[in-house]
């Protein structure tokens, strides 16, 4: 267990990383003996909250990788600091995949347990739904989706118009095509998923190259993995540049996402790690909110429509995994989502 000792140890060595534990000790405020700071320290590794280097006088203490990756992160505080000013992973993180996902989970078994029970509502629900009942869920579910995928990627299309113009195709006065089009693209997708559920497993670099191809039509976005830099607003971070460095990525992130257990995690990966590899010119998060989607729905769990998330607050998750490789916040998203998605829908 990790007592509020522990975690202003944990945080200063997050923000003081390679102290040795004298320096813990003089500059941490934490207040107990030296030898019993040792021993929590000796209890952390052991609990692979942190990580040594070196040995004996040499020794010095690190945030362990797969705790960076799950510890729980204040957006608000995080935030405070401008951009330039916040201490950030640039480049990308190669051990991020293959060794940290990898090896490790993102939930802790209570937050399996709590999705477990949700999952269970969404079952025993669509069990009294007739076919067309369902559908009609379904449907309403895509219209949200679309909507409010669209609105995080600055489509002014209300939650109104964009239900005239899937059903009706009518578009909405003062709107640029560009945003009806992104619309109709996104009702595409997920009608082609719904049609196609088993489509996307095993999850391919051909299979998410096929989905973005459906979302970025007639949008002038360069089909298939890019071959040139890309650089993303808000952020100092940078993904890579080599086309083949891309690819191989990509197809790390499938291989990971494939071998997951946990449908959840499957689908929360797939969230995630395409829109941090950044693979195409555009459409990457677009592109990574259908394929989650359809990774859930192949398994005949919940989709998620996304419809209570404000857009500035998915960006700031998504951008803390970008720069901290931290999936705390885009996690509590995830859950919030599918928990919404559960009671509203079906």
């Amino acid at each position: 267990m990790i007592t509020e000792k522990d975690r202003q140890i944990i945080d200063f060595i997050r923000k003081n990383a390679g102290s040795s534990s004298k320096y813990v000790f003089e500059n941490a405020a934490v207040s107990v003996s030296y030898a019993t700071l040792k021993r929590m320290l000796t209890k952390l590794v052991a609990e692979r909250c942190i990580v040594i280097e070196g040995q004996g006088k040499g020794t010095r203490y690190f945030l362990s990788p797969s705790f960076e990756l799950v510890q729980p992160i204040s957006i608000d505080e995080y935030y405070e600091k401008e951009i330039d000013e916040r201490q950030i992973k640039e480049t990308f993180n190669f051990e991020l995949v293959n060794k940290i996902l990898n090896r490790n989970s993102v939930f802790t078994e209570k937050e399996l347990e709590k999705l477990d029970q949700l999952q269970k509502v969404y079952t025993a629900n669509i069990i009294d739904l007739s076919p067309s009942e369902y559908q009609k869920e379904l449907e309403r579910l895509a219209i949200d989706l679309s909507w409010k995928s669209s609105q995080i990627e600055g489509n002014t299309y209300s939650l109104l118009e964009t239900e005239r113009l899937l059903k009706e195709k009518q578009t909405a006065s003062g709107k640029t095509k560009e945003e009806a089009v992104m619309l109709l693209n996104h009702k595409d997708a997920l009608d082609f998923i719904i049609e196609n559920q088993e489509y996307i497993t095993p999850l391919t670099v051909s299979k998410i190259e096929d989905i973005h191809k459906m979302l970025t039509k007639e949008l002038g976005v360069e089909k298939n993995v890019r071959k040139r830099r890309v650089g993303i607003s808000g952020t100092n971070y940078r993904p890579l540049d080599n086309e083949f460095q891309i690819l191989e990525a990509l197809k790390d992130a499938c291989s990971v996402i494939n071998n997951k257990e946990s449908i959840f995690e499957k689908a929360l990966l797939a969230l995630v790690l395409i829109s941090y590899i950044q693979p195409f010119m555009d459409g990457n998060k677009r592109t990574a909110r259908i394929v989650s989607n359809a990774i859930l729905m192949n398994y005949m769990y919940c989709p998620l429509s996304f419809r209570t998330v404000d857009a500035l607050d998915y960006k700031k998750a998504m951008l803390l995994f970008y720069e901290q490789n931290n999936i705390s916040a885009f996690k509590d998203i995830f859950i919030g989502q599918f928990e919404f998605a559960v009671r509203t829908y079906f």
